[in-house]
């Protein structure tokens, strides 16, 4: 068992022999959640909705609970429980999620806003230079972060972008200006050389350690909330700006694969190591996992990116053709997009991918029996690796190669909000935020499956997408 930050392994299916001790446990929660609704009745009157029928997955290592109830008021969830049980308050919104499977909204911890899946990454930013002009990096945002909505993911960590579009959105999103998951945003790559392709802005390029800890200064003042150490990075480096940002009471996620790069990474105090175990080449040594493993520090594999996306789309070429992803660009971009895949195979982007195939189920599998405390994140916007579907894949390849759907969805929940630091977020619980997505069938039986068809989604209180519908516009 992972310590004590997933469901049981043991639970493997939706509860039936399960159900009455989830009833149990929920009946203790259920009480707590009186109280709460009592004290928020004192407060001014706000808005009430709740979701009913369906079954619960909480993000606790509890076993799913059938025929539940949530009540929402205001942002926070105030009462869960068995529908027997949950009181529904006079005049709430009532949402019918019978049949459906309740759980917490998705976060994605390793994303990039500023990409949506073009076919290669220099040509995406060519192209908005060009014929693409009327779309500024932040508007491309914009719509990056609504279809992460619709599709289920309600928090996000962007790891390399342009830091003052970045930090803009972050804020707008939050002020309720525009539709998107709560941002944590890194702003630039600190790296010792540019990433190719990408915007000037988007890499801060240092040639000593003491420049890194003076990036992450300016960084940290000028508003993001996370540093992302990237390539080419020396053990001194990693050492100055996890010092910095530490300091800045910032933490520090790194791109590393190679065994050098993580152990480094790892010596240095780097909050989570991100790319680790996604195919770059052999096994980690014994004694390196097991030391990752023994300390608790998150590992984001984002094995999905190439390894799996590749093959994939060799088997099923139609996916990048699929009208329901068209329905959610512009159709000017949805155009260039096709235009880009016309030679895919041949992308510099996937140059390894033969090598990456071959080592790409011993790495995961290794990082998954070594319990580490694993987060799920995407690398989203990546080739070929879209907002809309790149979570649940990755999802996938985690329950292919051996971890339990209640503990991946627990992975891509409860321990992504530890990550952020956002004790609020991950379950479904009297008093956290109402983040909350509704999906049809029963996603652990299906192995996941459903979660490509996020039916209802719940941010903040706020209720964005109902029984497949948006009620936000995308933006254009």
């Amino acid at each position: 068992m992972k310590k004590n930050i997933g469901p049981a392994r043991t639970i493997t299916g939706a509860a039936s022999a399960g159900s009455g001790i989830a009833a149990a446990l929920w009946r203790s929660l259920t009480v707590l959640a009186v109280g709460l609704v009592s004290v928020s009745a004192m407060a001014q009157e706000t808005k009430t909705t709740v979701l009913t029928g369906g079954m619960l997955i909480s993000g606790l290592s509890v076993p799913p609970l059938h025929n539940a109830t949530i009540v929402i008021r205001g942002e926070r969830v105030v009462a869960v429980g068995p529908a027997a049980e949950v009181k529904i308050p006079a005049g709430a919104t009532v949402i019918d999620t019978s049949g459906q499977t309740m759980m917490p909204g998705l976060i994605d911890a390793h994303a990039h806003l500023f990409m949506i899946g073009f076919g290669d990454e220099a040509g995406w930013f060519k192209w908005l230079q060009g014929a693409g002009k009327k779309y500024s990096i932040e508007k491309v945002m914009e719509l990056s972060a609504w279809q992460l909505l619709m599709s289920g993911v309600t928090s996000a960590i962007d790891l390399g972008g342009n830091a003052t579009e970045s930090i803009s959105l972050r804020n707008r999103i939050n002020t309720g200006e525009v539709p998107g998951p709560r941002l944590q945003v890194s702003g630039p790559l600190v790296t010792r050389r540019a990433f190719g392709g990408f915007p000037a802005e988007a890499s801060a390029v240092i040639t000593t350690p003491k420049e890194g800890a003076d990036v992450v200064d300016r960084l940290v003042k000028q508003g993001v909330d996370v540093i992302k150490a990237h390539a080419g990075l020396t053990r001194d480096d990693y050492f100055a700006i996890v010092k910095a940002a530490h300091a800045n009471r910032v933490k520090v996620h790194a791109h590393v694969y190679a065994e050098a790069d993580v152990r480094n990474a790892y010596d240095a105090g780097v909050d989570v190591l991100q790319h680790m175990g996604s195919a770059g080449g052999p096994t980690y040594s014994a004694d390196l996992v097991r030391t990752i493993s023994e300390s608790n520090r998150p590992i984001v594999l984002t094995a999905a990116h190439r390894s799996w996306i590749f093959p994939d789309t060799v088997q099923f070429p139609g996916r990048l053709q699929d009208p329901v992803l068209k329905g959610l660009f512009p159709a000017d971009i949805w155009a260039a997009m096709q235009d880009s895949f016309k030679e895919w195979p041949a992308e510099s982007y996937f140059a390894g991918i033969n090598r990456q195939i071959k080592f790409r189920s011993p790495q995961v599998k290794q990082l998954i029996e070594s319990n580490a405390l694993m987060g799920v994140g995407t690398d989203s916007g990546t080739p070929m690796n879209f907002n809309t579907d790149g979570l649940v894949r990755e999802m996938k390849v985690l329950v292919d190669e051996g971890l339990a759907p209640l503990e991946v969805i627990a992975d891509t929940t409860r321990v992504n909000a530890r990550i952020m630091g956002k004790p609020d977020l991950g379950t479904i619980e009297p008093g956290k935020l109402a983040d909350i997505i509704v999906v049809p069938g029963d996603p652990v039986y299906h192995n996941l499956n459903n979660l490509f068809t996020v039916q209802t989604v719940v941010k903040n209180g706020v209720v964005y997408k109902n029984q497949g519908k948006p009620l936000v516009k995308m933006p254009e």
